[in-house]
């Protein structure tokens, strides 16, 4: 349990950005399935990187690890088969991208299992459409969660079908590992496929160790068999899921924070963030590899579509709880199978804090207002903590139980938020 404490004035800071978890996570697989020696630099250090790295030693794969970097040492689309249980916590990326590359293993049968919610998060589309290309994955206990066990032997390919409204994570399972697959690889998505950059970021990634993806408007993806990743050195960009907790800490408190290490034009959707925090009234500038935020009094946004974005719909909420007007957040109803269902959570503990929220099946309504301190539930949900962490900023006696959840993606979280304050 931690009080944070609130600002005595506006703060002027320059910040490293933090490693991008999810581009962290796409590279480490992807140099494990490369065929050859690659270094990844600038990597996230958190709970959700140490569950993927070590089911990746598991699986075979050697790996150096030095500060923020890593040499890894593929094998060209050949994992060991592991000699205990992979368990990854409640690391949804590790859980998802693993389901399909387990497949890669030596014949034989791969468990994964998660912590208590891990293992209540629905991955049964997934494993559906993995049966078409020749994959038996299954939920031990036939409800659509893990554990999941995954008989390994190769990827036949072929073309499946997917629906596309509940984690673009299924997609990026099947588009990383595809290139080893025996046959070419198609995707039909079946309706509208949600948080549609985060395939963007998937694409990227395979791109630069050499694999194209054909990607037909989202609709159909195609990942040709017979080439697989090539062997090389990346660089891990700033995380813009992260920073927007930095950019809303001076949106709220008329501060300024100027973020580097961050790339504007990224793939991440979560860039847009800044966007929204200029048209509820704060100076956004940027440059090559920077972005600045002043804030300024606050207007609601009185509609805005988050579905490109969800991982960031959380801080703009809060940002939400001190702007004149209601904002009403929508098309974000996957936020309800995150870490904790975050729509519920966060209407739930703003609440607490005295202002009117309200729960949308796929978002939530804000109206504006003076919120008072609060004992805040965090759900073990690491998103949770850190947006109530910066309302303490604003607001005397915000305290933040079992705080240390935001290991899982930013473990510094709390003294950078000491270093805005002066502390």
């Amino acid at each position: 349990m931690i009080e944070i404490t609130p600002l005595k004035k506006p703060f002027d800071r320059t910040i490293n950005a933090p490693p991008s978890k999810s581009y962290t996570n796409r590279a480490l697989l992807i140099g494990a399935l490369s065929d050859g020696k690659s270094q990844i630099t600038n990597t996230l250090q958190s709970d959700d990187t140490a569950y993927m790295e070590e089911a990746l030693r598991q699986l075979g794969i050697d790996i150096e690890k030095k500060d923020n970097s890593y040499i890894i040492w593929g094998k060209g689309g050949k994992f060991n088969l592991p000699e205990k249980e992979l368990f990854i916590g409640n690391a949804g990326t590790a859980m998802r991208f693993l389901t399909t590359a387990c497949a890669l293993t030596k014949s034989g049968k791969t468990i994964i299992r998660g912590n208590k919610r891990m293992n209540e998060r629905p991955i049964q589309d997934l494993l559906v459409a993995l049966k078409p290309l020749g994959v038996n994955a299954k939920s031990i206990k036939n409800n659509g969660c893990p554990p999941l066990l995954i008989e390994g032997g190769g990827i036949n390919g072929g073309v499946t079908n997917m629906k596309g409204d509940k984690s673009s994570q299924y997609f990026t399972s099947i588009l990383l590992s595809a290139p080893y697959a025996k046959k070419d690889v198609v995707i039909n998505t079946i309706g509208e496929l949600t948080s549609k950059p985060y395939i963007d970021m998937t694409i990227d990634t395979m791109r630069e160790f050499g694999i194209d993806v054909e990607n037909k408007n989202y609709s159909q993806f195609i990942v040709k068999a017979g080439k697989g990743y090539s062997a090389r050195d990346y660089v891990v960009e700033g995380d813009f899921s992260g920073v927007s907790y930095l950019f809303a800490a001076a949106a709220i408190t008329g501060s300024r924070i100027k973020v580097t290490r961050i790339n504007p034009n990224s793939a991440q959707g979560d860039k847009d963030f800044v966007n929204a925090l200029e048209k509820m009234g704060c100076l956004k500038k940027q440059g090559n590899d920077w972005i600045e935020i002043t804030g300024r009094k606050l207007n609601a946004i009185p509609l805005i579509d988050m579905n490109h974005m969800p991982d960031v719909a959380m801080s703009l909420a809060i940002v939400a709880a001190f702007a004149k007007g209601k904002t009403k957040i929508i098309n974000v109803s996957n936020l309800r199978i995150k870490e904790s269902d975050r729509i519920k959570a966060t209407v739930t503990e703003l609440k607490k804090t005295g202002i009117n929220a309200e729960e949308l099946p796929d978002g939530m309504i804000i109206e504006g207002g003076k919120p008072y301190g609060a004992v805040i539930d965090t759900y073990d949900d690491h998103r949770i903590a850190m947006c109530f962490g910066i309302m303490g900023l604003k607001t005397k006696g915000m305290i933040i139980k079992k705080e240390g959840c935001v290991s899982k993606t930013y473990p510094s979280f709390f003294e950078v938020l000491k270093y805005m304050a002066g502390e």
